[in-house]
């Protein structure tokens, strides 16, 4: 337990009513979590607004609120304090009850549009190969050391961070490396964080049904930036123009990687096929078993900041040279078979275009690509004709399907993406609105040698349909039909 006095240090009050000294029992957000003699804060989020649900909140136990709005009818046993921003607040108000874990080991965020989960997933086992105890908060999985824990959110609320750095702490962690979405940045889940570094990877067209412009979506990029400190660094991809946007007005060391530009780290692709990478990186050369060239950017981006985090350079290569990607990143399904399967996450249309290309690097003319892909409900429409567009251009058949089509009617979805197809294109496209069925008639369709791309999915074990979570995993369905059509 925590006095409130001390919970709210760094948070920017505007009034307060009430006993400031009494100890709290706990922090949430969720009147329905609330318990007796825990604070409440009240802040509006994107579905709801947690003001309409102080008095239940009071009900439930709650004896201080925080709020940006007193509501109309003051309880005088309760303590109330106003806030300017209850979101942002709550992050800072998190990190004071549990102690600021995020001070007691190496924090580092990665954030970007494409690559953040592979850059982490490849630093936890990096860090763990090297001989430390390490966490990890990512899109397909939260881990501390060896125990995996089920994860909903890119980046969790700031309760679940700090709960779960707690619990790293207690396991031995010196390490931690997270995801760090814009929507986490916008939202304030990442502030009273202390990180140690971040790294960014690249921006492109993604989440604008929640930022509604690409500059917003820029911006909330650049939050996660601006709240580093001096004793921080912030390792930045330069070959992306927005790069060295990341680094204005940031407080923290800055530093840069880079393939094309000169950078403090620099890394040239020697070798690009569907074994893995060759990479002269400082005037090493070494092998990786990852694949194309968005993979020569993320391992890159992993040996800086391991070096800047004090580790040796051999030895960052040397485990690195080991290593394999992050699940349902550009996962060839039982290589060696009479065809390639390969599933990805793309859900982008740059994503999707850094697959396809990759794939056009390894073809040797005969072999056709089938590309099998849908688009999420209830997420930024605009990519949907984009996304068709580019997997009719590096597809030889392009076979239109169901992602998680959440709340949206599949064909809708489908109608949408079609829009970005022109009628020489379409003669190549199919519609298939069963995934299983797409991936069966890409795998009858496929001749020897040919490639097959399963996308938009990659780690995911379920399809969400009208609010249920469906079991489907394309990995294992891809697997299934492989062997089906082996012969």
């Amino acid at each position: 337990m925590s006095e409130l006095r001390d919970i709210l240090y760094n948070v920017r009050i505007t009034s307060t009513s009430g006993d400031m000294n009494q100890e709290m029992a706990g922090v949430s957000f969720d009147s329905r979590k609330v318990s007796p003699g825990f604070l409440f804060v009240a802040s509006k989020g994107t579905q709801s607004d947690g003001h309409a649900f102080i008095e239940k909140a009071i009900t439930a136990g709650a004896t201080a609120i925080v709020c940006e709005v007193l509501p109309e009818n003051i309880d005088e046993r309760i303590t109330y304090v106003t806030v300017k921003n209850s979101a942002r607040s709550l992050g800072i108000i998190c990190g004071n009850f549990y102690g600021n874990p995020s001070k007691k080991l190496k924090l580092v965020g990665v954030t970007g549009t494409n690559g953040k989960t592979t850059v982490a997933t490849l630093l936890y086992k990096l860090f763990g190969g090297l001989g430390h105890r390490c966490g990890l908060l990512s899109t397909v999985e939260n881990r501390i050391v060896d125990n995996v824990l089920s994860t909903t959110h890119t980046t969790p609320d700031p309760i679940q961070i700090n709960e779960l750095l707690v619990k790293m702490i207690e396991a031995g962690c010196t390490h931690c490396f997270m995801e760090v979405s814009s929507h986490a940045a916008d939202q304030g889940r990442i502030d009273g964080l202390h990180f140690t570094g971040g790294l960014f990877t690249n921006i492109t067209h993604d989440h604008l049904d929640y930022h509604r412009t690409f500059e917003s979506y820029i911006r909330a990029k650049k939050i996660f930036f601006d709240l580093l400190t001096p004793d921080a660094f912030a390792l930045v991809n330069i070959d992306d123009k927005r790069g060295m946007i990341m680094l204005q007005n940031c407080k923290a060391r800055k530093q840069t990687y880079a393939l094309q530009k000169m950078a403090d780290f620099k890394a040239k692709i020697l070798t690009n096929s569907i074994e893995g990478l060759e990479l002269e990186i400082e005037n090493r050369t070494v092998w990786f078993k990852l694949i194309g060239d968005f993979n020569a950017y993320n391992l890159l981006a992993v040996y800086g900041a391991a070096v800047l985090l004090g580790e040796n350079a051999e030895g960052v290569l040397l485990k690195l040279s080991s290593m394999t990607g992050a699940v349902g990143r550009f996962e060839l399904v039982l290589p060696g078979g009479k065809f390639t399967a390969i599933v990805d996450y793309a859900h982008t249309p740059d994503a999707l275009k850094n697959v396809l290309e990759t794939i056009s690097h390894f073809r040797s003319g005969q072999e056709q690509v089938i590309s099998i892909f849908g688009c999420g409900g209830n997420r930024d429409k605009s990519k949907r004709p984009l996304m068709a567009a580019i997997a009719c251009k590096y597809s030889d058949k392009v076979i239109f399907t169901s992602d998680n089509p959440r709340d949206e009617e599949p064909m809708e979805i489908i109608k949408e993406m079609q829009k970005g197809v022109g009628p020489t294109e379409a003669k190549k496209t199919l519609v298939m609105l069963d995934r299983e069925e797409a991936i069966k008639t890409a795998c009858m369709m496929a001749k020897e040698k040919d490639i097959i791309l399963v996308a938009g999915k990659g780690h995911e074990t379920y399809q969400e349909i009208k609010g249920v979570k469906n079991p489907f995993d394309d990995r294992e369905v891809v697997m299934r039909m492989l062997k089906m059509f082996a012969n």
